[in-house]
């Protein structure tokens, strides 16, 4: 037996004035993005804004459903719309900012499971990295490097066999 251990590097701000100009207003997309959300069951809204090569911002929010969970996640929202208006086109970063009008958010809330696994599939697919900023309404600002350092065995195409 081999024991392994799988972990990533995360770089925490103090808030988003300690980033970039550009991932600063790529995570103030997101936050405008995040009023739009539609979430009158969970209360928790989600904004997302996708940073592509050609410098294209494409923003999304969460939509929830009465029907759980036939709703769809602001990261998804906002991947397949990039994907759909300019296929082919590298994803460079995706900024998500989480708030909720029951309890306030002050920690930043990483991608669910399906989001993850949608992510991982487009950076995958252009074969380089989705950089991450994840904020909140308040607190911390984490950035992460890759899809893959949160996801590190993620499921791909090489499980379906020759397709």
């Amino acid at each position: 037996m081999e024991k392994k251990k799988i972990g990533f590097e995360l770089l925490v701000f103090d808030d988003a004035s300690e980033l970039s100009q550009n991932e600063q207003k790529l995570l103030y997309e997101a936050s405008k993005a995040r009023e739009n959300a539609y979430a009158p069951y969970s209360k928790f809204r989600v904004g997302a804004a996708v940073l592509l090569e050609n410098g294209e911002v494409i923003i999304g929010s969460n939509q929830e459903n009465a029907s759980y969970p036939a709703g769809l996640c602001a990261e998804r929202v906002a991947i397949f719309h990039a994907g759909a208006k300019y296929p082919g086109m590298a994803v460079k970063t995706i900024a998500i900012c989480a708030s909720s009008s029951k309890d306030g958010v002050s920690s930043p809330a990483a991608p669910c499971g399906n989001c993850r696994q949608s992510i991982i599939e487009y950076e995958q697919k252009q074969q380089s990295p989705i950089s991450l900023l994840l904020s909140s309404e308040t607190g911390p600002v984490y950035k992460c490097n890759s899809m893959a350092d949160i996801l590190p065995l993620a499921f791909n195409s090489s499980f379906l066999g020759d397709s």
